[in-house]
């Protein structure tokens, strides 16, 4: 069965084609710039890569010109569209009505609608994915929604509900949904095949998907108890350009002082906060270890608050679940970066938490690794997320189901 993986954002979208009975990427890219001019990144497996510059005025021409590339002669992995069996489409929000993945219809796609204030910039991009593959692969082809917020919707009342009047929650579904679920939910899984229990039965584990934007969630007996990101991806950990959680009454504040709505003060706690608001250079980590190293003392303190704040919420989850048998890095940071890893395992030896210096420093990237000390009570692992393999699956297990 071959899958075909779509994730498409409001002027581009990335795909995938998964050959699903041997568990491989046939082939991969990215169309961009769509409703300007248009491109198109295509790598096939076993075959050279290219760039062509395409009229893509819309996204149903994006997805015509992905099918021509994955069926083309030279550089296509499969000789006609009727060897592509499904579509499978990573839908930012679905709020508390999807607990997993579905294949779509109407009612999925008004659901999906109905989820738009949650996801204003996602959801309505996700729909454009799906009704463009609809347009250009037919109505009745096989098309499945994954949702980044449906690992977490087992969360309790107690973890979800804020402490505000109950009728915001009632009337308007304010409350902590959660993001990365794909993410959080592959790793906590594999963690579990690695220690033995491979439905997750009696762990408790700690998740830290860590990038340019950053979660963590507690998972427990296999199910997600409470994570950091809220009612959008802006609560939390502090991340590139995201300030995470702070004070509500500072954008009250701030519109004092600057005159600023509530929009334009939300807008910059979105793009021009967190690691770069505090440095004043950069959102990338690497930047600022770099220029830490240099003696610049905002891109230093940048770091520091990034790792306490990942530090804490190791801390908090560990007391939520009684324990803790593992910690999990993934995501670009992660997967990748050694020097975080061990200053946010630094000094948790007392909840049983070690990590092996060596071995965190000989760590090959890509690779699923223990990195905790032979005595360490929990383990720490690093494991790389693959986000489009559980959608892939998702979509394969659905259409084998129909």
């Amino acid at each position: 069965m071959n899958v075909l993986v779509i994730n498409a954002g409001s002027s581009s979208l990335k795909y995938q084609l998964f050959d699903m009975d041997k568990s491989v990427v046939l082939a991969k890219g990215l169309c961009e710039r769509i409703g300007i001019d248009g491109r198109l990144k295509h790598s096939p497996a076993g075959k050279d890569s290219y760039i062509a510059e395409l009229p893509m005025k819309t996204h149903a021409d994006a997805i015509k010109y992905v099918i021509d590339a994955l069926v083309d002669k030279d550089h296509g992995v499969v000789k006609s569209l009727k060897e592509i069996d499904a579509v499978g489409h990573r839908v930012l929000h679905g709020g508390a009505k999807f607990h997993e993945s579905v294949l779509i219809d109407e009612k999925v796609l008004e659901a999906i609608e109905e989820c738009i204030p949650l996801g204003p910039l996602h959801n309505p991009a996700n729909l454009t994915g799906i009704r463009s593959c609809a347009e250009v692969l037919g109505k009745d082809f096989p098309q499945v929604a994954v949702f980044d917020t449906a690992f977490h919707q087992s969360m309790p009342k107690k973890a979800f509900l804020y402490a505000i009047p109950y009728r915001y929650y009632t009337d308007y579904k304010i409350r902590r949904y959660g993001f990365h679920g794909t993410s959080h939910r592959y790793v906590s899984s594999r963690a579990a095949k690695l220690l033995g229990k491979p439905n997750g039965e009696g762990l408790k584990i700690i998740t830290c998907h860590l990038g340019n934007g950053s979660s963590i969630a507690a998972v427990k007996n296999g199910e997600c108890i409470d994570t950091s990101m809220g009612l959008t991806p802006l609560e939390g950990l502090p991340m590139g350009t995201r300030s995470g959680s702070i004070d509500p009454a500072i954008i009250e504040s701030i519109a004092n002082y600057e005159g600023k709505t509530a929009q334009q003060i939300v807008n910059m706690l979105n793009k021009e906060s967190g690691m770069l608001g505090i440095s004043g250079k950069s959102s990338d980590f690497r930047d600022l270890i770099a220029e830490g190293e240099k003696g610049d003392e905002r891109c230093k303190i940048a770091v520091e608050i990034f790792i306490y704040a990942v530090r804490k919420y190791i801390g908090a989850y560990a007391a939520a679940m009684e324990g803790v048998d593992a910690v999990v890095f993934t995501g670009g940071v992660g997967e990748n970066d050694k020097q975080f890893r061990e200053a946010m395992c630094a000094g948790l030896d007392y909840m049983g938490i070690s990590i092996d210096i060596e071995k965190n420093n000989n760590a090959k990237r890509g690779t699923e690794l223990d990195i905790s000390k032979d005595n360490s009570r929990a383990k720490i692992l690093v494991i790389p997320t693959d986000e489009e393999m559980v959608i892939a699956q998702d979509t394969a297990e659905i259409l084998q189901k129909k």
